[in-house]
């Protein structure tokens, strides 16, 4: 290798005792250093008149050596006497995936897709890369999507029309209305689709709470209920598998099963959001600024929360879900160690909403940090997870052989 070669004005004052006196004002000297980088204790400098104490040699860094693996540090150590070593099921990807304990698949999803009356998708602007789809076209487009990857599970909400929406919401038990055609539009087209309705009050209500509100701003929880049953029966009569009783109205799962039983659809399933925290991850989507406090659940609470499930189980749930799902892993835990029932987690629009705020900023990685998210949703004991990330995650795992293994 050539040595390489560079001429330097250095000012180096000529004198001896250098730091007794001033040099300020010196008479300087240019010299030339070669520099072999293989020997870099070799320096040739051409000085004149200076005392050759004063000049310190310029070393170049020495070339890394090269190496198939690091040398091991001399260390003068014994092993440690351990009776275990954990480490030793994680030494290679082999292993590290044999032993996973928590899986995620396409079938743990359910996939909440956002409807409206018109025909184009409109954008929905907190959550980058959902959309309000058209019911006849965009839906149906996205259904077929999410299909190719194995998710089959989906849940609706619509975007009703301001002029249909009244105090005591009406709308929600129309036949004709948006939600019971779209499920005979998805059942017709999809017949082996599961299909998940919201039982809810708020999308339906010119106040837009979740139950009647009466002049000196009580909800009032038996009068919403009367209407929530009709909405329940509307939707399995257009062929709904399963009604979602989210509003946390007490009663509201068995006045529910009630109806549907003495209307003959003892077969559909009621999933009860029996746990839904007043939580601020959800609120920013629907850009409204209601107090809930008085019908969904403190998040500081978790014995409430246990008793609320409780309630639904005795009334005839047969699925209890959790919201937020992120911030309420020990809830998920909490009833999963109490019941038999299957146990849902919906992961709302906030969290969904940071981890692509995140990715976008490039400060983690939206792909692996998705996935850790609905890891960690299952480990914590839930059974399914209602995500906007459905497609997106089953899209991965479908090139993962359906299984997402961290390596």
């Amino acid at each position: 290798m050539a040595s390489s070669m560079f001429t330097s004005p250095c000012k180096i004052p000529s004198m001896k005792g250098f730091g007794q006196k001033s040099n300020f004002g010196r008479k300087t000297t240019s010299y030339n250093v070669r520099i072999n980088p293989f020997r870099s204790l070799e320096v040739s400098c051409q000085v004149q008149k200076i005392d050759s104490t004063l000049i310190r040699p310029v070393i170049a860094p020495e070339a890394p050596l090269l190496s198939s693996k690091p040398a091991t540090p001399l260390l003068d150590h014994q092993p440690l006497e351990l009776n275990r070593r954990p480490r030793r099921n994680r030494k290679c990807p082999t292993q590290r995936a044999a032993f996973q304990e928590t899986n995620v698949s396409p079938a743990n999803f359910i996939y909440p897709l956002f409807i409206h009356e018109g025909e184009v998708d409109i954008p929905i602007r907190a959550m980058p890369g959902r959309y309000m789809l058209g019911w006849r076209h965009g839906l149906i487009e996205e259904v077929a999507r999410a299909r190719d990857v194995g998710v089959n599970s989906i849940m609706l909400y619509p975007k009703v029309p301001e002029v249909l929406k009244s105090p005591t919401g009406e709308e929600a038990f129309n036949d004709d209305g948006l939600v019971p055609r779209t499920v005979r539009l998805l059942k017709d087209r999809f017949p082996d689709l599961v299909v998940y309705t919201d039982v809810n009050f708020d999308e339906y209500s010119s106040t837009g709470h979740g139950g009647i509100v009466r002049e000196d701003g009580v909800i009032l929880n038996d009068e919403t209920i009367h209407q929530l049953r009709k909405q329940a029966v509307s939707q399995a009569r257009a062929g709904a598998d399963v009604v979602c009783t989210s509003e946390m109205l007490d009663g509201r799962v068995g006045a529910v099963r009630a109806a549907l039983d003495a209307e003959g659809f003892q077969h559909v399933s009621i999933m009860s959001y029996s746990v839904k925290y007043t939580s601020s991850l959800y609120g920013r989507f629907r850009k409204v600024a209601l107090d809930k406090k008085t019908y969904q659940i403190n998040p500081a609470n978790s014995r409430e929360a246990l008793l609320e499930a409780r309630e639904d189980e005795a009334e005839g749930a047969d699925i209890l879900m959790v919201k937020p799902a992120i911030s309420s892993l020990d809830i998920i835990r909490l009833l999963k160690d109490q019941t038999l029932l299957p146990i849902g987690a919906c992961q709302v629009s906030g969290e969904y909403s940071m981890i692509k705020a995140a990715g976008h900023l490039n400060m983690i990685d939206e792909e692996k940090v998705m996935m850790e998210s609905l890891i960690c949703i299952r480990r914590a004991g839930a059974d399914l997870i209602l995500t906007y990330f459905a497609l997106q995650a089953a899209t991965i795992l479908c090139g993962e052989n359906r299984k997402f293994i961290f390596n």
